[in-house]
């Protein structure tokens, strides 16, 4: 196997275990897909990915370094997103008591999948750290024990693969990564809700219980930051 090929292989397995873990990401690309379709899931997979994106860029500038400077910028990132996160908990849930079934077809009622997931992942300091530590070494030149920064049954499959960072074939893989999760994670959860009935409700309900949990999370640290 090439080189090349072995970078962007290790690219993609590193973003798919990025985008994969249960968080308030995929908890909005699980309700927007089984009450909307798979093109409203996949919407908000790419609103999160957009702001990987700019993560990425104003990475590369320095800017994002900014945040983990001033202990009450983070405090604030921290209370915004959580306040989002529980402001479309109660949307989630809303939904839940409103859906008897899974929405069969494509919908635009509603369709704000995009902006919710955009909206927390750019205010998630939790990704901002990730791209003032780990991002960054997607960039600079050097090496990476990708082992090291994947989920433990993700580990135990790459062992001791070494790629090549600083080069476009590992970001580039990367971004395809997640890309691949945002696209297959709706797809699997319309296919199932389509055989389940009752499917639709009960994953915007566990959306629901994933945002307060993680809103009430972000509150706290937030307000811990700031005292």
């Amino acid at each position: 196997m090439s080189s090349l090929l072995v970078t962007t292989v290790a690219g993609a397995v590193f973003g798919v275990s990025l985008a994969a873990p249960p968080g308030p990401m995929n908890a909005i690309i699980a309700e927007e897909s089984v009450l909307r379709g798979w093109t409203a899931g996949v919407r908000a997979g790419l609103g999160a990915l957009l702001a990987d994106a700019i993560f990425f860029v104003l990475t590369l500038v320095g800017v994002t370094a900014v945040v983990q400077r001033y202990d009450l910028l983070s405090g604030l990132l921290y209370l915004l997103g959580g306040g989002l996160m529980l402001f479309f908990a109660v949307d989630a849930a809303s939904n839940a008591r409103a859906e008897a079934g899974f929405v069969d077809g494509e919908t635009t009622v509603g369709a704000t999948g995009f902006q919710k997931a955009f909206v927390l992942a750019i205010t998630n300091p939790y990704q901002i750290v990730f791209w003032l530590t780990v991002g960054v070494g997607l960039a600079r030149p050097g090496t990476l024990a990708l082992a090291d920064h994947v989920p433990a049954p993700v580990a135990t499959v790459v062992g001791d693969l070494v790629v090549e960072t600083g080069s476009p074939t590992l970001v580039g893989g990367f971004f395809g990564g997640i890309v691949l999760w945002v696209t297959a994670f709706p797809a699997a959860l319309v296919a199932g809700g389509r055989r389940v009935d009752g499917f639709a409700p009960a994953i915007a309900a566990g959306s629901a219980a994933v945002l307060a949990g993680f809103g009430l999370l972000f509150c706290w640290l937030g307000a811990t930051a700031l005292l």
